[in-house]
């Protein structure tokens, strides 16, 4: 009788111990994402600085065509310098916000393993297990410059659904990040909806919401976010001729309240 109470207060104790453990690792996680918004933030300040001087020096070298070539190839270095230093600065803007963006924490292992069995059955659908992250592709989601859900994949979302409604997924929550390729947008009737590639990308992601929000997903849980053509995964083919995989819908699980 004492040796089951003994080992009944070592399971508390032990389950206590990894509670505390998953509270500690998230707090810690919300600090390091704080932190990470603020040097974003002043990433973003130091762009526009630089992007006001680039500027200045393109309407100097624009100025000085009738001057010497030396301050010509003077300010041209310069320029070549800030734009340099700016095409650093946003890729790593960009790196931060992916990383923020899904959090950094790994799935546990059984939902983990849901969602891998999940994708290999799904045609329009890829997972990545380091990341949390499951990809759509809008060709078989939406056809061509609309952002109307097919009915084929409403039925594959809803099947997500039931596996983010599981024990293991409701205690994660759901970004839904719409992308798409750099081909604009020309038809007028698809304009007056969609503007552009970025209105395109977050309707997109916002007709997923309204299927997930359909399927008992708490609203609470679920946010969106549209990238337009700025964040492909491959180079789009010259002339604003596009690429097929950066027409996607991306679905990050991360830590509730992230």
């Amino acid at each position: 009788m004492r040796t089951t109470k003994l080992s009944t207060v070592f399971l508390v104790c032990v389950c206590l111990f990894l509670l505390n453990g998953c509270n500690s690792e998230l707090k810690n996680l919300r600090i390091q994402n704080d932190t990470q918004r603020k040097q974003i933030a002043d990433l973003r300040s130091q762009v526009q600085t630089t992007t006001l001087q680039l500027e200045q020096l393109q309407r100097q070298l624009g100025a000085a065509k009738d001057k010497g070539s030396v301050e010509q190839e003077a300010l041209q270095q310069k320029i070549t310098a800030l734009e340099q230093d700016l095409a650093k600065k946003n890729e790593l803007i960009a790196s931060m916000q992916n990383k923020l963006l899904y959090g950094g924490a790994p799935l546990p292992v059984e939902l983990s393993t849901m969602l891998e069995d999940f994708a290999k059955n799904q045609e329009m659908v890829t997972y990545d297990p380091n990341r949390g992250i499951l990809k759509f592709k809008s060709d078989l989601l939406f056809e061509k410059g609309s952002d109307i859900v097919a009915s084929e994949a409403v039925q594959v979302v809803k099947s997500l659904c039931g596996i983010l409604n599981s024990e293991q997924g409701k205690k994660f929550d759901i970004i839904i990040a719409g992308h798409t390729d750099d081909i604009p947008i020309l038809k007028p009737d698809t304009r007056q909806k969609h503007p552009t590639n970025w209105h395109l990308s977050a309707h997109r992601a916002i007709s997923v919401l309204d299927v997930m929000a359909g399927s008992n997903i708490e609203p609470k849980r679920v946010s969106i976010r549209g990238f337009g053509e700025y964040r492909p995964i491959a180079p789009n083919e010259p002339n604003k001729k596009g690429n097929p995989q950066n027409r996607r819908v991306e679905i990050y699980i991360v830590p509730e309240g992230m």
